[in-house]
C-alpha cells in the first residue's frame, strides 16, 4: 500500500537556503505558516553558507514543537553515547560528552574547528530545549512507520550522491555572494535538505519534496527516488555534518 502525505514545498530562494525552505514546508504541513524570508533570517547561516539540521531543530523547539533527530554522524556522535535501543543514555550524559569532546578536539588541526564549534553550541541548545537524539538503523521500517503515522521526515543528506552530479567548488561572485561551481577535480561534496512525504512499497521508492528547482531528478519539486539511493545519500551526508533524519510534530498532537 502506497503512503503519501499532502505536503507542498516552495523553491529555495538562494543556493544555501534549502534547510529553512524544508522547515517552512513542514510548518505548513502542520497548519502553521511562517514566512520563508523571515525564517531564513531567523535561522541564519554558517560562515561557509547553509545551515545544520540542528539549527532547524532549535527553531522548531522554540516554536513549541517536539523534535526527534536520528543521527548517523560519527564525526560528532559516538555510538556508545546511546543504549542498545538507540536512545541517548540521558540528556545530562549527552551534554557532558559534547562538552568534553569540544574541549578535547578544539586544538586539533585536522578538525573543522568552526563547524565543530557551531554544531556543539547548537546541540547543547537543542538538548536544553528538550530535543531528543537517537542512533538506530536506517531502514525501510523506520521510514515507513514514521510516514504511516502521518509525520513527514526532514533529511540532511549528500546532494552529490542523491543527484549523482559532480562535486562543487565555492567561488565568490562578489563581496556578499558565493556560487557553487560543478567541478569533479577541485570540487567537494555538497550537502542538502529534502522532506520525505511518502513511500511506495511496490517500487521500493520514497516520495521526496525537494526545495531545489530545477533539480537533476525531475522537472518539479516532487519526485520518487529508490530507497537505497536515498539511504546511501543520508549516510554519506556525514561528509558535510548532515547524515540525519528529523521529525517535527506539534506537542499537542503526538
Amino acid at each position: 500500500m502506497k503512503h503519501s502525505l499532502e505536503l507542498e514545498i516552495q523553491t529555495q530562494p538562494t543556493n544555501t537556503s534549502c534547510g529553512p525552505t524544508c522547515l517552512a514546508a513542514v510548518y505548513d504541513y502542520w497548519g502553521s505558516h511562517v514566512d520563508l524570508r523571515e525564517l531564513i533570517t531567523a535561522i541564519g547561516e554558517l560562515e561557509s553558507g547553509g545551515t545544520l539540521a540542528v539549527h532547524l531543530a532549535c527553531d522548531a523547539l522554540a516554536r513549541g514543537y517536539d523534535v526527534e533527530m536520528v543521527t548517523y554522524n560519527l564525526q560528532f556522535f559516538d555510538p556508545t553515547w546511546f543504549d542498545a535501543d538507540g536512545e541517548m543514555l540521558s540528556r545530562d550524559v549527552m551534554t557532558e560528552k559534547l562538552q568534553a569532546q569540544w574541549t578535547a578536539k578544539r586544538t586539533r588541526r585536522d578538525v573543522d574547528q568552526l563547524r565543530l564549534f557551531n554544531a556543539t553550541e547548537a546541540y547543547l541548545q537543542f538538548l536544553s530545549l528538550g530535543g531528543r537524539i537517537r542512533m538506530q538503523p536506517l531502514d525501510e521500517k523506520l521510514i515507513v512507520d514514521t510516514l504511516v503515522r502521518g509525520i513527514p521526515i526532514l533529511c540532511g543528506l549528500s546532494a552529490t550522491y542523491l543527484y549523482h552530479e559532480r562535486r562543487e567548488r565555492i567561488e565568490a561572485v562578489d563581496a556578499s555572494r558565493v556560487e557553487a561551481i560543478p567541478d569533479d577535480i577541485h570540487g567537494d561534496p555538497s550537502g542538502h535538505f529534502v522532506v520525505l512525504h511518502g513511500y511506495d512499497p511496490s517500487t521500493t521508492s520514497v516520495l521526496i519534496a525537494d526545495p531545489l528547482h530545477p533539480n537533476p531528478m525531475a522537472p518539479t519539486n516532487k519526485y520518487a527516488a529508490p530507497l537505497s539511493r536515498l539511504t546511501s545519500a543520508i549516510l554519506l551526508g556525514i561528509v558535510t555534518y548532515d547524515a540525519n533524519i528529523m521529525t517535527i510534530v506539534p506537542r499537542s498532537d503526538f
